[in-house]
């Protein structure tokens, strides 16, 4: 362990990748960012060498994008404190611009490209393929079948991007940055919206251009990901660099990098369990059916087809419920289109909450009965991200704080104050704009405005998707209290390990159809995974 100004620097011997020593091709020293009344980085520092692939971890809120975007000229030379050097020599980027010219590329979590246009179009996209002022179309496509050939994409480059699925849409966003001649590339969160095939896909990449002599930055809460490609792990923590963690091969190579280690780095504790203990309600109408589906049917919206198909299910008071499928298997489409119709066209079936039976045909009706929605998109459907944390937290009860038509905003800032603290919100206050707010905090802000709301029913889409172990930690406390309470909970997710820490009983889908339901006590990863890769409707004793 050696000591590296106020932070320190950790050499784990382990894993299965070895590297020469050499001088890093990038590194930060020092790095000090402020925001009116927030440190985010207090004298970080980051080392990359070498067709090495550097793995970023931290809490939600601990500086990782921050300081992705004062690498790559976002936050431009002058608004920072600190140096940066790149392959030898000091860079002072004042722009996205600058930085690619050098070789610097970083692709976001939100993926920037433009669905009307053509593969080949959005690779080139302000890097033109032109002479003396033309686009060459010919050269344009050839070099766009070598960078989609290079990234396994075998689609034809004159494609519509936004007819590629998500997956396909990260090879693109590299197939770009690989025709910039990228010689760090930046990856922020790139499995995040991912399934298992197109994650397993994206990290051999990964891998194949680090052994090309690309290195790569990843930000990542995927915890065993990191394990499994990462040469070098660096944890910050409330905008400082804790520790590097670096994984050798050698003949004496002591045990791989535990995701405890990591999580341990990150939080500045071990954290004894990743659930909280599910407590039983025993209130008033304990055991009792508070929201049941039965029959219900979906239409895609533009295609002839069926996307959730006579699906019934149930959840009662004080019971978290969960639903696994993979991508497509209609877990999604069928919470929206209970939730008020909010996607596809309704074909058929009922609701009942608390036993009486229920119209959703509206946001607002859906509301009115005692359901709530926290979507899997909340920068797109569960915020107004132009506005501050208090009126995103007031939006689905600005009845209640109404006074002779107008709010009440004293009473608004309020309830938002009370639950900037008990939701553990990090924000220097509510008026701040929820845009600036870490994906974790913002994910708070939602649960915060649908709890707010008073439902029976509260349906949660992923809704730790983009949060670190810390944050996650919270939120699932905040679930277990919830169902303790009372409150009926079905839990969407795509991570197996998840719904079997949080759920009581847990429904399959795939293919738009419940496949097979289980109960806590019976449920394993490979008996989910048989489910929600099943044809045909099965029936599994709970």
């Amino acid at each position: 362990m050696t000591a590296t100004g106020s932070d320190t620097t950790t050499t784990t011997t382990g894993g299965a990748r070895g590297r020469d020593e050499a001088a890093p091709v990038l590194e930060m020293r020092g790095i000090t960012k402020t925001f009116p009344g927030v440190t985010a980085l207090a004298g970080v520092d980051l080392a990359v060498r070498p067709r090495e692939i550097h793995a970023v971890c931290g809490e939600n809120g601990a500086g990782k994008s921050t300081l992705m975007k004062v690498l790559s000229g976002v936050h431009p030379h002058g608004s920072y404190d600190g140096e940066i050097e790149f392959r030898g020599e000091p860079v002072a980027f004042r722009d996205i611009a600058e930085s690619e010219r050098r070789g610097i590329v970083i692709i976001h979590q939100e993926l920037a490209l433009v669905p009307e246009l053509s593969i080949a179009e959005n690779i080139f996209l302000g890097n033109e393929q032109a002479s003396r002022g033309i686009i060459s179309w010919g050269a344009t496509l050839r070099a766009a079948a070598r960078l989609l050939r290079r990234v396994g994409l075998p689609d034809n480059p004159q494609t519509r991007v936004g007819e590629l699925g998500v997956g396909k849409q990260q090879l693109v966003e590299i197939a770009k940055a690989l025709s910039k001649e990228v010689a760090l590339l930046i990856l922020d969160e790139p499995t995040a919206a991912l399934n298992d095939e197109d994650s397993r896909n994206l990290l051999q990449l990964i891998l194949d251009l680090r052994d090309e002599g690309i290195a790569c930055i990843a930000i990542s809460h995927k915890l065993e990901e990191i394990r499994r490609i990462a040469d070098s792990v660096t944890i910050l923590r409330d905008g400082r660099s804790v520790e590097t963690l670096r994984v050798r091969e050698t003949p004496d190579a002591a045990p791989e990098l535990s995701e405890d280690r990591i999580i341990r780095g990150m939080v500045g504790r071990d954290l004894g369990s990743r659930f909280p203990e599910r407590r039983t309600y025993r209130g008033a109408g304990a055991g009792q059916v508070a929201f049941e589906v039965s029959g219900w049917t979906v239409r895609h919206p533009t295609e002839q087809r069926t996307v959730v198909d006579d699906v019934s299910l149930t959840v009662h008071r004080g019971e978290i419920v969960g639903i696994a499928g993979l991508m497509g298997a209609g877990r999604t489409e069928l919470a929206m289109n209970v939730f008020g119709r909010s996607y596809g066209i309704y074909d058929g079936g009922t609701v009942a909450v608390n036993g009486n039976p229920v119209r959703t045909r509206t946001v607002p009706e859906a509301i009115a009965h005692g359901i709530a929605y926290v979507t899997e998109d909340r920068k797109t459907f569960g915020l107004n991200l132009i506005d501050t944390v208090h009126r995103n937290i007031s939006l689905t009860s600005l009845p209640g704080m109404t006074r002779r038509g107008a709010v009440d905003e004293h009473e608004e800032q309020q309830v938002a104050e009370r639950y900037r603290q008990s939701m553990n919100i990090k924000t220097p206050t509510v008026f701040e704009p929820v845009d600036r707010l870490s994906g974790g905090n913002q994910q708070k802000v939602v649960l915060s405005k649908w709890i707010h709301a008073d439902p029976d029913v509260l349906i949660l889409d992923e809704p730790t998707r983009g949060i670190d172990v810390g944050s996650k930690f919270e939120i699932y406390t905040v679930v277990e209290r919830l169902a303790a309470e009372g409150k009926a909970v079905l839990f969407i997710s795509s991570e197996l390990p998840e719904l079997l820490g949080m759920c009581d009983r847990i429904y399959a889908m795939s293919a738009g159809r419940l496949t097979g339901e289980v109960g806590r006590e019976n449920a394993t990863q490979e008996l989910l995974m048989r489910y929600m890769t099943a044809d045909a409707e099965l029936k599994v004793p709970t």
